[in-house]
């Protein structure tokens, strides 16, 4: 479950909404949650890089192998983001 709330969109967005819910047999507060999830994913792109950073960290520690972690550590520099 999560928080409930009430906001006000317009009518066009609503009624645009309802229909792609609809058409997507997708639940409003779901489709409502995973829209604001994705817009929050594109405007706070910390908090991405904060949650790849901490991925990260957990793969570093799962290679042991001096070789692999090197060579991953290559491949990642020059992989442009």
């Amino acid at each position: 479950m999560g928080m409930k709330t009430a906001v006000s969109i317009p009518d066009p967005v609503f009624e645009a909404a309802e229909r792609l819910a609809r058409r997507t047999r997708t639940s409003r507060s779901r489709l409502y949650a995973d829209a604001l999830r994705e817009y929050l994913l594109r405007h706070a792109p910390d908090e991405v890089a904060d949650a790849m950073d901490r991925v990260v960290e957990q793969l570093d520690e799962a290679i042991p192998d001096p070789f692999t972690r090197r060579a991953s550590a290559v491949v990642l520099a020059r992989t442009e983001w």
